[in-house]
């Protein structure tokens, strides 16, 4: 119906077109899509360099992640320690751990030998070094031999100059990781000296160690990494029906995991528990 006037009204209605703001967020999907493949492919490639105990563990956890976590209630992580299950101690991540750090003493144990085999005053010496991945960590051992006074004279916690080098080269090797490093000395059963004398294979495997100790930080081990020196004397014997054998005298080196077996201790752990005798601890006896 027209108004008064016989006047048609008309209204003329405009669309205003948007200028698209800052173009969206679509770009930053497209990077975060781009971010996470790249990040799976480095994860499958991580994960392919590993053994194959470790690739079956982490294949178990995917597989039945409950089976892992069994045993814990709201919140709790799979990963702490404490009065945990069995089954949950063994996690992946606790073996990939461990795996990296097998893989780093074996590599430090083939570099070690190989530097002994190529220093023309020590390559003779290589044979009395052993050196070897067990369950508890990375053992150096420097064993005697034949006489028993390569490394240190009879009854003495003397160093001789073969033994100090040797200690060199191995420290040298050692700063360069962060592993604690425990000191144990050991003796053959053979007494020296006076019976019911004040000085005797307890004290002299103790002294022994200490001294490995003072070259060790001398060459770069840095206060703190040394948590233990331990004094055997005979009571752990390297060949155990030969108690007298002078394979039994030796300086050991242990560098322990920071993840055991079944996780239930780490090198913290390790470097607060001070032996597994009373006897056998003689920590640090002689002063510098």
């Amino acid at each position: 119906m027209a108004p008064r006037g016989g006047k048609k009204i008309i209204i003329v209605k405009k669309k205003i077109a948007g200028h698209g703001g800052h173009h969206g967020g679509s770009w930053k999907v497209a990077y975060a899509d781009f971010v996470t493949a790249m990040m799976a492919f480095f994860m499958v490639m991580w994960i392919l360099g590993m053994d194959d105990k470790t690739k079956q563990a982490i294949e178990g956890y995917f597989a039945n992640p409950v089976g892992y976590k069994k045993g814990y209630g709201a919140g709790s992580s799979p990963l702490s320690t404490g009065t945990v299950p069995t089954n949950v101690q063994k996690t992946p991540l606790r073996m990939i751990v461990r795996s990296a750090e097998q893989r780093t003493f074996e590599q430090l144990k083939n570099t070690i030998l190989e530097k002994l085999a190529a220093n023309d005053s020590l390559k003779a010496l290589k044979a009395l070094v052993d050196i070897q991945v067990t369950n508890e960590g990375l053992r150096i051992e420097l064993v005697e031999t034949g006489s028993g006074d390569v490394y240190f004279p009879t009854g003495s916690a003397r160093m001789k100059a073969p033994t100090m080098l040797v200690l060199q080269l191995i420290g040298t090797e050692l700063a360069m990781l962060q592993h604690p490093v425990i000191l144990e000395g050991h003796t053959d059963a053979a007494s020296f000296g006076a019976a019911g004398a004040a000085y005797g294979n307890w004290e002299l495997s103790a002294d022994r160690a200490n001294a490995a100790r003072r070259v060790l930080e001398g060459v770069g081990l840095r206060d703190g990494r040394i948590v233990e020196v331990r004094g055997y004397a005979a009571t752990k014997p390297r060949i155990g029906d030969d108690p007298l054998s002078a394979a039994n005298r030796r300086i050991s080196i242990l560098l322990p995991f920071s993840v055991t077996p079944d996780g239930a201790a780490d090198a913290a752990s390790m470097a607060q528990y001070k032996t597994d005798s009373m006897h056998a601890s003689l920590a640090k006896r002689v002063p510098q």
